[in-house]
């Protein structure tokens, strides 16, 4: 059995693309360049082993003679700098038109259906903002109130944050589901719905991860669809099945942090997951012809990105480092490993979204040839890869 591995790390961009501008970035975003240079260099052996320093100057990050795996760029065709786009290219799927987005905030017409279909009785913010900022802003009237607080950003994102401990996490997801309804009835072109549950710990309010949900549009068919028809699974790990709305998995699990998600990663490489476990209802066990390990890894984005945190940016690279060291001496003779990213989120740069950025890719397996792949037009150039192995 062939197998298939992806590790996205979320939002480590490697460039400003040539129409960052168009999306409001400046030419000078460069997430894994500025986090290296903010960090004095980045210990990170097996990726720096791997050719990482060879496809660009990052500081602490040396280019090596003999690479043991394939190294380039990817520069993304679809229209956008979000997680959905960048996922759903990665699988084969590119997004001529844009997701919308607010800034100024959801029309009037939109919220008063959301409000009527839930019942919630109102609203607070419904303008961009800064997830940990709002909440902490807003909290207490919300406290007050028991409105939930939505908000947006540079992104196609309605996202509904709420203390737990004040209105059930199972209302939150229930509201995100018909919030996700509303607007593809709509026809607003929404990528994501959040669920951003809060809790008040040590008196101050704090997003937990573990519960976060993202309900994305469903994408039309992609390279997760073709092996799942064709009798292989596809195990999504941390929010893959958020971010495919389910499509073309098998199975799914998710995480509250990187560190679970790569010792979840490392167990599937070993065939110690337990699938049985984390199987949808529909599949119907068999032997596997082709397995796809999809891995998202979303704290340096969601921790690190968005919070201007390049320190602590820096520290989630080498992590994952250290559980490359771990996974790649697991691998089987046929298996193929793709780490990647989806888009840019510098924490270095003025502002706290996302950035147009091109991607990194590497690919390592012992039937892979090390070699320099250049500038590659696509993150739909891993989709073709995995087809091809799959055959």
């Amino acid at each position: 059995m062939k197998r298939a591995i992806i590790i996205v790390i979320d939002s480590m961009g490697i460039g400003a693309m040539p129409d960052c501008k168009d999306f409001g970035d400046i030419p000078e975003c460069n997430t894994l360049k500025n986090v290296c240079e903010f960090n004095g260099g980045l210990n990170v052996p097996v990726l720096e082993s791997m050719g990482l320093g060879n496809i660009q100057d990052f500081k602490g990050i040396s280019p090596v003679e003999n690479p043991t795996a394939q190294y380039g760029t990817m520069i993304e065709k679809s229209k956008g700098k979000d997680t959905t786009t960048g996922h759903w290219e990665i699988a084969g799927l590119v997004s001529e038109k844009p997701f919308a987005t607010f800034p100024d905030g959801f029309p009037k017409e939109l919220i008063d259906k959301f409000v009527e279909e839930t019942g919630c009785g109102g609203v607070l913010a419904n303008c961009p903002a800064s997830g940990t900022a709002i909440i902490e802003k807003l909290n207490d009237e919300h406290h007050k109130t028991k409105f939930p607080i939505v908000y947006t950003s540079a992104d196609s994102v309605f996202q509904i944050a709420l203390d737990t401990d004040l209105i059930p996490l199972e209302t939150l997801y229930d509201w995100c589901e018909k919030a996700r309804r509303i607007l593809d009835e709509g026809g607003y072109n929404v990528s994501r719905v959040i669920a951003r549950p809060y809790k008040i710990i040590d008196g101050k309010p704090t997003r937990i991860s573990k519960d976060r949900r993202d309900y994305s549009m469903v994408p039309s068919r992609t390279v997760l669809n073709e092996i799942k028809e064709q009798g292989g699974r596809v195990i999504g790990i941390g929010k893959i099945e958020d971010i495919f709305s389910k499509s073309g998995i098998t199975h799914a699990i998710h995480t509250g942090s990187n560190k679970e998600g790569l010792e979840l990663t490392l167990k599937a490489v070993k065939e110690e997951l337990d699938l049985d476990k984390i199987a949808y209802k529909d599949y119907k066990k068999q032997e596997s012809k082709f397995d796809l390990i999809f891995t998202n890894l979303v704290d340096t984005d969601m921790l690190f990105g968005h919070r201007n945190d390049a320190e602590g940016y820096g520290r989630a690279i080498e992590e994952i480092d250290t559980y490359l060291a771990k996974i790649l001496p697991e691998m089987k003779e046929d298996d193929v490993l793709f780490i990647t990213a989806d888009h840019g989120c510098d924490p270095t740069v003025p502002g706290t979204d996302h950035t147009r950025e091109m991607v990194p890719l590497l690919i390592y397996g012992h039937s892979v040839t090390p070699e320099n792949i250049g500038k590659i037009t696509g993150f739909d150039y891993v989709a073709d890869r995995i087809r091809t192995l799959a055959k």
